[in-house]
Formats: structure tokens, C-alpha cells, sequence
């Protein structure tokens, strides 16, 4: 899987991306993502999270992750046809500054909340959501497990 990482907060170091990108590669293993797979993670300011809120979710504050799933199909879409065509799975933003102000809250790492800010963003990615507690209850198991290999338990 290639994983472009961008981080314009200039603060997520080399061993934090070592590590979201060894996490990564293992969810999508897990979920049988095709190793030709691409995605992004951005790193950025509650700033500019606050603007792509407001922007694309019409909520006028930071959040901690979102997600841009570029597998969604729309109604009258044409297809893409072809062999060996990577699957461009879409771009997660991380707020670094919430999630340093989560991970004081919720008492763990920062390496941990952007664990897993970045496995939660890459579930929604492949079409898991949390609007209802079913699919919550799915959702949030697989982040666990996920992050439990990885030993970066809350």
C-alpha cells in the first residue's frame, strides 16, 4: 500500500510515520485491501481543520479527523475500466493540535491518538461509519484490534 504522508504542522516525526504506516499496511491487510492501494494523511492545524469542517461538513469548528473517501460512487458516474489501475482509496486530515489536546484528555500517548485518528479515518475510507450503534459497535472492535497488535491500547 503507498501512503503519501503530509504534514504541514512540521511536528509528526519519522518514527510516528514509521509506525502509521506499519498500522496501516495492517488494517488494510486485515480487510483485504489491495496492496496497490493509495491514500493520504495529512497532518494539519486546528486552523486549517476548522476551515475543511466548515467547508465540507458545515460544522464551524476543528474536529480531530476527517476523511475524504474517493470510492463513493455518485449517481451517473462513469467507471474507470483497466488492469492494474491502483485503488485510490481517498485522504484522511489529521488535527495535530487536537489530537495532542485529546491524547492529555484521554490520558494516553500522542502516538496512540494518532494511531488511532489515522485507523479511524482509514475504516470510514473503506465505507465504515458510526451512525448507528451497531455499526459503531463494528466500527470502534476493529479499531481496537487493530491498535491492540500494535499494543497502543487506551
Amino acid at each position: 500500500m503507498h501512503i503519501d504522508f503530509h504534514d504541514k504542522t512540521k511536528s509528526i516525526t519519522a518514527d510516528d510515520i514509521d509506525l502509521l504506516q506499519r498500522i496501516i499496511e495492517y488494517a488494510g491487510k486485515t480487510e483485504g485491501v489491495s496492496h496497490e492501494s493509495e491514500l493520504s494523511i495529512n497532518f494539519v492545524d486546528n486552523r486549517e481543520m476548522q476551515e475543511l469542517n466548515r467547508n465540507y461538513r458545515q460544522q464551524d469548528n476543528p474536529t480531530d479527523v476527517i476523511s475524504f473517501a474517493l470510492q463513493d460512487s455518485v449517481d451517473g458516474e462513469v467507471s474507470i475500466v483497466g488492469k492494474d489501475i491502483p485503488l485510490l482509496l481517498g485522504d484522511i486530515v489529521i488535527s495535530v493540535e487536537k489530537a495532542k489536546e485529546q491524547a492529555i484528555t484521554y490520558d494516553h500517548s500522542l502516538q496512540r491518538e494518532i494511531g488511532f485518528l489515522a485507523v479511524h479515518g482509514f475504516l470510514h475510507l473503506l465505507g465504515y461509519d458510526h451512525y448507528s450503534e451497531e455499526n459503531e459497535r463494528i466500527m470502534f472492535n476493529k479499531q481496537d484490534e487493530i491498535l491492540g497488535a500494535f499494543k497502543l491500547e487506551r
